[in-house]
């Protein structure tokens, strides 16, 4: 993908012609990463955009959003998130697309410890006037 103009472009295109869209994006200078609920089309998905690219897949994933008001704004929740997933695997996080949310990817078997860890981190001292 390194400078190719159209590369995003051929990919949701892709995705458009089987019906199937997308859930989170990331990209880099030289990968995209993204997220689908819907697997129905994955092979035949897959196996177009394997003419072009090469693709790999993650299988039991899941997406957790942490969602407040002026969350982009606020300067320590990034530190604060990974601060409390410190011991899990992020695969993924998207923030810059909201104001009102973060979200990330994690193993599917690790939403339930996810989940608590940001809870004891962002409701332990919870602010008052937040919560009126």
């Amino acid at each position: 993908m390194l400078m190719a103009h159209g590369f995003l472009h051929r990919i949701f295109e892709v995705f458009d012609r089987f019906e199937t869209p997308v859930d989170m994006l990331a990209t880099s200078e030289v990968s995209v990463s993204l997220t689908i609920d819907n697997t129905r089309a994955l092979p035949q998905i897959r196996a177009e955009i394997e003419t072009f690219a090469e693709v790999s897949v993650e299988e039991n994933q899941a997406i957790v959003c942490l969602v407040g008001e002026n969350i982009r704004r606020s300067r320590d929740v990034a530190a604060r998130v990974f601060g409390a997933l410190k011991d899990l695997n992020v695969r993924m996080v998207s923030q810059g697309a909201s104001l009102l949310n973060i979200s990330l990817v994690v193993a599917a078997g690790d939403v339930r410890h996810a989940v608590e860890s940001l809870h004891r981190e962002f409701f332990r001292d919870p602010d008052p006037t937040a919560f009126e």
